[in-house]
């Protein structure tokens, strides 16, 4: 399958369908509100996993499944919810509110990963739009929730308010929001068409994939772009044009994708960041999937939309599914 040179369209994280519905949030009674309706659709975050099912449609999936992929569980609210933290996802087309609650595996249960219960690398390519952007939000706002339970002005604990999209501090009453780290991510270009790639400093052998960075503060993306490929490579950029973005809540990013040239090719790599880095032409990344040398980034990265926007093919069209492992 041939890729266009546009930006990069329906990236497997950015494709949500839901109406965020912020104003609904600010009213403190929503949340009991919707847990009180039985045709609230509630689906349950568990560490960094939800429960998800082949795709088909159920009962329970609210018309969200592709026929051969997966879906959500989702379910009607239950007496227990109102003491979980909820998170107010936003509402379908046919106003269908949805809810996400953290909860834990009760004693004795399964263990989640036996059953069904799958993280969002392992399932987001196969889910619809719909489920797939309440799974990254959800999981986006739980990682948020966790690791800001205290106030960073003065220590005292925070507690979730507006339906889950806000902390305040228990102590004097400021309000924290989640947080989001954007991130640069760059396929980088010589004169010959060829592309850069690299291993990070902890990465197994095989493992490579297009540079990337988190943006400092007071720096524009195109500035970032430059200096982390500088700094990581010793290489100098002439310049980045915009390919798209998606959300990567691992646990708080959000990624935006850039493609690079330059006309250098003599590399300096930084030991603490890269393991080693090389240049590939097209020809030889295609006879190192199939050979099994290199492992392309997995189907929910925007690192392999990138890198297939420079091949100008798939992956899968290079090799059969399931022998370049994604990662």
């Amino acid at each position: 399958m041939a890729l266009t040179e546009e930006t990069l369209a329906d990236l497997a994280l950015s494709r949500s369908a839901l109406d965020r519905v912020a104003l609904e949030r600010r009213r403190p009674e929503i949340l009991t509100e919707l847990l009180d309706d039985p045709r609230t659709r509630v689906v349950e975050v568990r560490g960094d996993r939800m429960h998800v099912a082949p795709g088909g449609g159920t009962a329970g999936s609210a018309g969200s499944a592709t026929d051969d992929g997966l879906r959500l569980v989702l379910r009607a609210p239950e007496p227990a919810d109102h003491a979980r933290l909820g998170l107010l996802l936003g509402r379908d087309g046919d106003r269908t509110a949805y809810v996400g609650v953290v909860t834990q595996a009760a004693d004795g249960e399964v263990d989640p990963a036996q059953d069904g219960w799958l993280t969002l690398r392992q399932a987001g390519e196969a889910l619809a739009p719909l489920d797939a952007g309440v799974f990254t939000t959800a999981l986006a706002l739980a990682n948020w929730h966790a690791t800001h339970r205290f106030c960073p002005r003065c220590g005292a604990p925070t507690g979730p308010a507006q339906a889950g999209w806000v902390r305040r501090c228990e102590r004097e009453g400021s309000e924290h929001y989640p947080r989001t780290d954007p991130a640069v991510i760059m396929s980088v270009v010589d004169p010959d068409g060829r592309l850069l790639l690299g291993r990070g400093a902890h990465w197994p052998e095989g493992r490579f994939s297009v540079l990337a960075g988190f943006v400092e503060p007071g720096e524009s993306f195109e500035a970032a772009v430059a200096r982390e490929v500088a700094e990581e490579v010793g290489v100098s950029v002439d310049g980045a044009r915009y390919l798209g973005n998606q959300p990567w809540p691992f646990p708080s990013s959000v990624m935006i994708g850039f493609e690079a040239t330059t006309r250098e090719t003599a590399l300096t790599i930084d030991p603490v960041e890269m393991a080693e880095a090389r240049w590939v032409s097209r020809d030889e990344y295609r006879d190192l999937l199939r050979s099994g040398t290199i492992r392309t980034p997995s189907g929910i990265s925007i690192a392999k939309r990138i890198i297939e926007h420079w091949l100008g093919q798939t992956v899968e069209s290079v090799v059969p599914p399931g022998l370049a492992t994604g990662f």
